[in-house]
């Protein structure tokens, strides 16, 4: 097998669980693989595919996905092919006939193809070694990404009951796993579950305040590198786009609204690096098998962990250091819940708000990321620091919060422990909200008793006292914090309690993890060149020619011969007569004229990439509107100036905030009973959309007045 392995794939050893799994399937056992996403998964049963005599049938969700294995598979010297709706009706009769005539090893076909009856009969015909059905997950309706088309998968075992089945899935909780395994009939199969702890991932949250520098000096550390950013909506992906344009980035935005020809072309340009970022709604990945993106930023936070764990899966894929950013704000829990409310079925509802708590949850940690994302998906991180996150990477340094936290607690009691996080923070720092002075909690001890801590500071503590049972917090839509006994006891003491200051965003130089290698960055652009230059000549990404961590491998040892060169990571026999030649010469070539000696190929730990510091660029919006807003001119003015409408100009000034742009806006504001009743009104319905909360006042106030509003809300 590993010689298979070696010769197809170019790689030296299976990965984690691989070799176990072929095993398996060889021996003609049914299988369940859940792998997560760059843990290998496809290899599983394309090697067995190479070594069992018939055809190997796969089923896939995605077109883009089924031509991306191929086009790989056949640059690997593997006869595959795909049967779906992006092709002619005389390529699909020619393909058959092909698969009739056993001269295809791998055949992808979609979901909705097998339901058909003649397609089923065409089946029949052909002599079926293994039958693999991916993204298994789409078959459960408590998966993340049901599709009802993958039910017909459950007529397999009885249409085929001497073909070995393989089920393989990267997010599965274990409700999803046990529907999966019953609607396949897989009830001999044996499990195969991998560690989610993908170690060259690293994950972070950051605060979504002046977000869009933020997300600027993440692009800056990966230039000419692949990215994928997740945004809420698709005129929040093409106005992302726009603004990082702007400011000299090759970006494009990717959204299910787009013409099919113009999506299309975004992918295609993306996956052959002629654009590198993309920007997308979670439309966009599923189909992608792009191994070298570097970073993966959500811009808004995802709706369910499973949703969030397969979009980070697509970086690193190729096993190289990648980071996985998230920005929050509690506000943009308005947006998912807009939408969960119109779900008409409770049931449905209720799971839905459970799955997005979970992500709040998640968002607010003080404690291991990686250790609560593996214990969702029923893994316990053995490891006291998981080394990849930003909290277990983050310097702690400790205050004595003995004083604030028993104002925290105090507040929680006195409110009648039946209040939000939010609120108790509001009632700390005197704020005279509608709400607050209703329940007459403006009169009680402890309103305004905080002067020397921040609203997210607080926040930070109450997130430290509730991990630490000091306090809890309730379940369901909107919940409550309460004291816990182990508070109660703490209010009542003279015990000392330190706790870590609050983290800061540090977004401005690459993190270095143990698989990085200190190549020859020159030698390695040298590479990237080229093998941009074959891709285009042969029709495929470049990542099908050599992956970047073949060409840091290269760039690194210096390989001046066949031999040496066959050693490198991800060279096959098939690549190596096409292609080593010209990265031979141009290696050579680059080491004599540098005076660079090969080194030894072998196992040994390779010492840490270092990285420089990045400075941080921030892109300028608007200038005339910023600067007529530093003379405390009304909207009204500043539109009739530049000759454009009001709604323009508030637009301008919410590009400007989230440029990271200090604005006093305070003289803009309506008045106050006015203001906090449209505040009251977006709480109600979030912010993402305007007509809910015009509809719900009945017209009392203008549009203008509520994007106005919207605006100031964030500043």
């Amino acid at each position: 097998m590993k010689t298979i392995l070696k010769k197809y794939f170019g790689y030296d050893d299976f990965r984690p669980l691989q070799e176990e799994i072929i095993n398996n399937v060889i021996a003609k056992n049914d299988s369940f693989v859940l792998m997560p996403t760059g843990g290998g998964k496809s290899l599983c049963y394309q090697l067995p595919a190479i070594k069992l005599s018939g055809i190997t049938l796969v089923v896939s969700p995605l077109i883009a996905l089924m031509k991306d294995q191929v086009d790989s598979l056949r640059a690997n010297g593997v006869e595959a092919e795909f049967i779906n709706s992006s092709l002619l009706s005389n390529q699909i009769i020619d393909i058959c006939n092909r698969a009739r005539e056993n001269k295809i090893k791998i055949l992808y076909i979609a979901p909705e193809r097998f339901a058909l009856l003649p397609f089923q009969n065409f089946l029949k015909q052909l002599n079926i070694s293994l039958i693999a059905i991916d993204e298994a997950h789409c078959i459960s309706e408590w998966g993340h990404d049901f599709r009802p088309d993958y039910r017909n998968l459950n007529e397999l075992k009885r249409l085929f009951p001497q073909v070995p089945l393989i089920a393989l899935t990267a997010t599965a909780t274990n409700k999803v796993r046990q529907d999966i395994l019953n609607q396949l009939n897989l009830n001999q199969a044996k499990t195969f579950i991998s560690s989610f702890d993908r170690e060259n991932l690293n994950v972070s949250v950051i605060e979504k305040k002046k977000a869009f520098p933020k997300l600027v000096n993440l692009v800056d550390k990966y230039k000419n590198e692949s990215v994928i950013i997740y945004c809420f909506s698709r005129k929040e992906t093409e106005e992302i786009a726009e603004n990082l344009k702007l400011n000299g980035y090759n970006a494009g935005a990717y959204h299910a609204g787009l013409e099919t020809n113009k999506r299309k072309l975004v992918q295609e340009l993306f996956i052959k690096d002629q654009i590198n970022i993309i920007v997308a709604t979670i439309a966009f990945g599923m189909g992608i098998d792009k191994p070298d993106v570097r970073l993966v930023a959500h811009y808004t936070y995802p709706k369910t962990l499973e949703g969030y764990y397969q979009e980070i899966g697509r970086a690193g894929r190729d096993g190289l250091p990648s980071e996985c950013v998230m920005f929050y704000t509690y506000a943009d829990t308005r947006k998912h819940e807009f939408f969960i409310n119109q779900i008409e079925n409770d049931k449905e509802r209720q799971q839905a708000q459970e799955k997005l708590n979970e992500v709040l949850n998640y968002a607010e940690l003080t404690t291991c990321r990686k250790k609560y994302l593996l214990k969702y998906f029923g893994e316990n991180l053995k490891k006291d620091n998981c080394h990849s996150c930003d909290i277990c990477l983050t310097e702690v340094e400790m205050f004595d919060a003995t004083e604030i936290v028993k104002k925290i607690l105090s507040a929680i009691i006195r409110t009648g422990n039946r209040f939000g996080k939010n609120y108790i923070i509001d009632v700390l720092l005197g704020k005279k909200v509608q709400r607050v002075k209703r329940n007459n909690h403006d009169k009680l001890s402890v309103f305004g008793i905080v002067k020397d801590f921040t609203a997210n500071e607080l926040g930070q503590i109450i997130n430290h006292l509730n991990n630490l049972d000091y306090s809890m917090k309730s379940d369901g839509t909107y919940p409550t914090l309460s004291i816990t006994h182990k508070g109660a006891n703490f209010l009542q003491s003279d015990n000392r309690l330190e706790l870590p200051k609050q983290k800061i965003d540090i977004v401005d130089k690459k993190q270095t993890q143990k698989d990085s290698i200190n190549y020859n960055t020159k030698l390695f652009e040298i590479l990237r060149k080229i093998r941009k230059i074959l891709a285009e000549e042969n029709n495929v990404p470049p990542y099908v020619i050599f992956s970047d961590k073949s060409l840091q491998e290269m760039a690194y040892y210096f390989p001046n011969n066949k031999a040496n060169f066959k050693q490198i990571s991800g060279v096959g026999e098939l690549k190596f007569k096409k292609f080593g030649d010209i990265f031979i010469e141009t290696i050579s070539g680059f080491s004599a004229e540098n005076n660079i000696e090969p080194k030894e190929i072998n196992n040994k730990p390779i010492k840490k990439i270092k990285t420089k510091e990045v400075k941080i660029y921030k892109s300028q919006y608007y200038i005339q509107t910023k600067e007529l807003l530093k003379k405390k001119i009304s909207i009204d003015a500043i539109a009739k100036r530049q000759d454009k409408k009001p709604n323009t100009i508030i637009k301008h000034i919410e590009k400007l905030i989230d440029a990271g742009e200090n604005l006093d806006l305070e003289y803009l504001k309506l008045p106050r009973d006015r203001y906090e009743k449209i505040k009251k009104g977006f709480n109600k319905f979030g912010n993402e959309f305007l007509k809910p909360v015009f509809e719900y006042f009945n017209g009392e106030f203008d549009y203008d007045e509520l994007q106005l509003v919207r605006v100031l809300m964030q500043s």
